[in-house]
C-alpha cells in the first residue's frame, strides 16, 4: 500500500516511474534476440541395425520387433516409429521434453545390449544415435545424365563432392543412389558338388586369401622397416587361382578357376 499511497500523493513521481518502465521496455525490445531456427535438443533417439541379405519380413520379425519391445519399456517414451527395408532396420524413439537426451540414449543402449544375443547371426551391432538438428542436410544436388551410373558417380565425386568438401563450414556430404565398382563371383553348384566343396569354403577362401594386413617391424642396425602382407587380388582373373581346398586322396588342389562359372564386373545393382 505504501507505493499506491505515494503515487496518489505524488502524481509526477507516478508518471515518471511509468515513463521509465516504458523507455526501458522499448530499449530492450529493439535489442531482443530472434532466431528463425532455434536450436532445440529434442530427446529423440534412433536405433539402426543392418543384416546384409535379409528380407524385409525377416528384419521385421527378428530385429525390428525385438528392438521395439525392448525400447517400449523405457520410462518417458511418447512415440515409437520403425522403418524396415531389405537388410536395414531403423527404429525412432521420441521421449518427453523433460527427459535428458543423454540419459535417454544411455537407457536405450542398456536395453539394446540385453537383446544382442537374440539377433540373427552376422547382424551388425545396432547404432544408437541422438537426433541432431545441425546434422540435417541443408542442400540437395540432383545430377542426371544419359551415361552409365558408374561414370555419373565418378563425375559427381571428382567435380562436385570433393570441391564442396574444401569449403569452410561443410560438415559432410553423403551420396544417395551412387554405384560403386564391384566384382561378383558366380559359383557353379554342379562343380562344387563334384569336388565336394561348399559355398562356405569358397567364401572363407576368398576372405583368407584376399587381404592386406600389417606384418610388424624389423630392426636391423640403425634402420627399421615396416612390413605388410600384400595379398590383395589385383585383377578379376586372379580370383580363379585362389585355392579353395586341398584334396589329399588325389594329391592335387582344386582352385576357384574350376568351380567358378564366371567372374563378372558389375557396378552396384546394374550389369
Amino acid at each position: 500500500m505504501f507505493l499506491a499511497d505515494l503515487c496518489v500523493k505524488r502524481p509526477v513521481f507516478a508518471t515518471m516511474l511509468i515513463m521509465a518502465l516504458v523507455v526501458v521496455g522499448l530499449f530492450s525490445y529493439e535489442r531482443l534476440g530472434l532466431d528463425l531456427l532455434p536450436k532445440i535438443d529434442r530427446p529423440t533417439i534412433t536405433i539402426t541395425t543392418k543384416l546384409s541379405g535379409a528380407s524385409p519380413e525377416e528384419m521385421e520379425t527378428q530385429v525390428t520387433k525385438l528392438v521395439e519391445e525392448a525400447v517400449n519399456t523405457i520410462s518417458g517414451l511418447e512415440e515409437l516409429r520403425s522403418s524396415t527395408t531389405e537388410g536395414n532396420s531403423r527404429v525412432t524413439a521420441v521421449f518427453a521434453l523433460e527427459r535428458d537426451s543423454d540419459a535417454a540414449a544411455q537407457d536405450v543402449r542398456d536395453k539394446i545390449f540385453t537383446i544382442l544375443a537374440k539377433f540373427p547371426q552376422d547382424t551388425d551391432p545396432p547404432i544408437v544415435e541422438k537426433f541432431d538438428p545441425d546434422s540435417a542436410p541443408v542442400l540437395a544436388i540432383v545430377v542426371s545424365a544419359r551415361r552409365d551410373q558408374r561414370e555419373i558417380t565418378e563425375f559427381v565425386d571428382k567435380r562436385i563432392k570433393q570441391p564442396l568438401e574444401t569449403i569452410g563450414g561443410v560438415g559432410s556430404i553423403t551420396f544417395v543412389g551412387d554405384r560403386k565398382r564391384e566384382i561378383q563371383i558366380v559359383l557353379d553348384p554342379r562343380k562344387l558338388a563334384a569336388y565336394g566343396v561348399s559355398i562356405d569354403q569358397a567364401k572363407t577362401a576368398l576372405d583368407r586369401q584376399n587381404l592386406e594386413i600389417p606384418g610388424g617391424r624389423v630392426t636391423y642396425g640403425d634402420s627399421e622397416k615396416v612390413l605388410r602382407t600384400m595379398a590383395r587380388v589385383q585383377t578379376a582373373e586372379d580370383f580363379g587361382a585362389i585355392i579353395v581346398a586341398a584334396i589329399v586322396v588325389h594329391r592335387h588342389r582344386s582352385n576357384l578357376g574350376r568351380v567358378f562359372a564366371g567372374i563378372e564386373r558389375r557396378i552396384g545393382q546394374g550389369a
